[in-house]
């Protein structure tokens, strides 16, 4: 490997984890902004569109699909995200970015049970294993289960929000992965936005500007700006590099939790959160 190369790959590791701690922002906004998850997503999602398409005109890049059939899957990975979106917010905001966040960070575990089902296969013995490692963590999230606690919604709310990721994800790998991420998530995005939009409660008209500059910042700096890094960051480095540095992201979102909204995880959220980062990471190191 030549100077060159280095260098752009330095560059590139340095980029994927500025997009990495942008995007583990996000869960500042959900506890942030006034509103109710979906209305968040709704219009998250509809300026994150916008800004993914100035960025792609500005950089010169095309947004078209090839054939009929992708866009109505692309239209299904849309569906999927909303949901994805809608309850990950929702799990932040009726517990805590740590759980909310440590809750969606199985999906990684999920991916490696489900792909091989729907490629007609077996899972492996060292993916069950991390699956059991994965509930052990989420036990220690929320040792004493019931329905009426935040933290057990939290992680509800998370998982299914996980679920949704693993479907959107084996779905894109399997049929849109000649699709850059950044044209990937112009059109999910756009599609998740309007899919939501039926759903807001608040008219746009009865939010302040204050409330607007939230959502223009969470769409911008840590939606549009961020996966737009990630797909740069792809031509020089590996996918394999990338979802290792993305299991990070859990560990930036507490963190930023902690030092912006004072919200201190507990011991049990702290050692469960490290397994469940901890299968996940392993996991992507494998794939």
């Amino acid at each position: 490997m030549d100077a060159v190369q280095q260098r752009a790959k330095r560059t590139s590791l340095a980029g994927l984890h500025i997009a990495s701690i942008l995007l583990a922002g996000t869960g500042l906004f959900a506890k942030l902004i006034a509103l109710p998850a979906v209305d968040i997503i709704s219009r998250r999602c509809m300026l994150a569109a916008f800004f993914l398409l100035l960025i792609g005109i500005a950089l010169k890049r095309g947004f078209v699909l090839d054939r009929g059939r992708d866009w109505l899957l692309m239209l299904l990975c849309g569906l999927l995200m909303c949901v994805h979106w809608v309850t990950y917010f929702h799990a932040m905001q009726v517990s805590t970015v740590a759980i909310g966040m440590i809750a969606l960070y199985t999906y990684p575990v999920m991916s490696v049970l489900l792909e091989p089902l729907w490629q007609g296969s077996r899972p492996r013995r060292v993916d069950l294993l991390c699956a059991l490692a994965v509930l052990a963590g989420v036990y220690l999230l929320v040792p004493d289960f019931s329905f009426g606690t935040g933290a057990a919604l939290g992680v509800l709310w998370g998982l299914v929000s996980a679920a949704a990721f693993t479907l959107r994800n084996i779905v894109q790998r399997n049929y849109l992965s000649a699709y850059r991420g950044d044209t990937a998530m112009f059109y999910q995005c756009l599609i998740a936005g309007l899919a939501a939009w039926p759903f807001v409660r608040q008219a746009a008209s009865a939010l302040s500007p204050a409330i607007w500059l939230q959502l223009a910042l969470l769409a911008l700096v840590c939606t549009a700006v961020p996966h737009s890094m990630f797909a740069g960051a792809l031509r020089a480095l590996s996918a394999k590099t990338a979802g290792l540095i993305s299991c990070l992201m859990p560990v930036y979102g507490v963190a930023l939790a902690w030092m912006v909204l004072g919200e201190v995880p507990s011991g049990a959220t702290i050692c469960g959160g490290l397994i469940i980062v901890a299968a996940a990471a392993f996991e992507s190191g494998r794939a």
